[in-house]
């Protein structure tokens, strides 16, 4: 799956960049006709630590599957969403098959 990055107030490293483009691959074994996709990452000025905020955008025919989490690291942030994109191809395939 193509995936542009984005990185908002600070620079990406390639390591971070592989990491979420290997775990966003993994949802193409659910779905199969993801199109793209957009990852936003940014670094918030707030008190707390869970200052990383992470947005995966995808694209499937006639639909567009969004997710977001702020957490402690982009690593953890990105299994979440993830995890919440899976679930939502899950369902949207479900209802597809259904019909």
């Amino acid at each position: 799956m193509k995936l542009q990055m984005h990185s908002i107030h600070f620079d990406a490293d390639q390591k971070l960049v592989n990491f979420i483009q290997k775990k966003a691959d993994k949802l193409e074994t659910f779905y199969d006709r993801i199109i793209d996709g957009e990852v936003i990452m940014k670094v918030e000025n707030v008190d707390s630590r869970d200052n990383k905020v992470i947005e995966i955008k995808i694209n499937i025919p006639g639909a567009q599957l969004f997710a977001k989490r702020q957490s402690k690291s982009f690593e953890a942030g990105a299994d979440e969403v993830i995890e919440s994109l899976r679930r939502q191809l899950k369902k949207r395939k479900e209802k597809m098959i259904a019909h």
